[in-house]
């Protein structure tokens, strides 16, 4: 894991998805840095961040080096890691923000909203042949439904490219994650208000999954992004930025 910080004013970090790393924020970042010192946090593997480990610790080593209070945001794989990062250093995460998120990405017994494992499969299969094309097929599904989808797969693969893409094995740990990781008894232990913000026509991460983590989790709202796929940050980046600013800056409920 790596750590930059950018701009000055309350703490916000930003943890990213698979396959693309932190520069996936880079176009948001402008109207970030304005109120806020940006945490990126950039997954071991992504941006030269030196080799990793397993899912639980990773996002306990993400908890110990933010600041005490800090909004924790995580987009998709990133939403996962900050949800246990939340149950995990709850003296430093002060206020939760998921965007694009799931608490299992694969269907389980009680668990329709999500994704069947064959999709994490193939994804496998396709890594193993050419990790570059894997990762444009990725970003191409993901923007389905979304009406700025052709500028957001722009913005996406110049992210790709700034950061060169990431090695196999640190893709193939990132589906395993996918694969096994379920959050939805941790919910409960969430105590920091959150904002969940979600695509309107997530194909990745259904909304029924959102709709859930924002029923479940005890001080948590809701947000949809209208003719929004999976990446709602970059189709309308100036609501999120609103949206995070007024949830930063609201009085927590005592």
């Amino acid at each position: 894991m790596k750590l930059t910080r950018v701009g000055d004013g309350p703490d916000l970090a930003l943890i990213h998805g698979w396959g693309i790393g932190a520069t996936a924020w880079d176009e948001l970042l402008p109207l970030l840095t304005t109120n806020f010192r940006v945490h990126l946090i950039a997954l071991a593997g992504y941006g030269n961040a030196p080799d990793g480990a397993d899912f639980r610790t990773t996002a306990a080593a993400i908890g110990a080096a933010l600041p005490a209070g800090c909004t924790l945001c995580g987009w998709s794989l990133g939403g996962l890691l900050a949800l246990q990062a939340a149950v995990l250093a709850p003296q430093r995460v002060g206020r939760l923000v998921l965007c694009g998120t799931t608490p299992s990405f694969v269907q389980r017994d009680g668990w329709p909203h999500a994704q069947a494992s064959t999709l994490l499969d193939s994804f496998d299969a396709a890594l193993s042949q050419d990790a570059a094309a894997t990762l444009k097929r990725f970003v191409a599904l993901f923007n389905q439904g979304d009406r700025a989808a052709r500028a957001i797969t722009r913005t996406l693969a110049k992210a790709l490219a700034a950061d060169g893409p990431a090695d196999s094995a640190t893709l193939a740990r990132g589906l395993d994650w996918l694969r096994r990781v379920d959050l939805r008894a941790q919910t409960s232990a969430i105590i920091q208000p959150t904002l969940v913000i979600h695509g309107e026509n997530d194909p990745l991460m259904p909304l029924a999954a959102a709709s859930w983590l924002a029923a479940t989790l005890p001080q948590a709202r809701l947000e949809v992004f209208g003719g929004a796929a999976h990446a709602p940050f970059l189709h309308d980046r100036e609501r999120f930025a609103r949206l995070l600013t007024d949830f930063c800056n609201a009085s927590i409920p005592r």
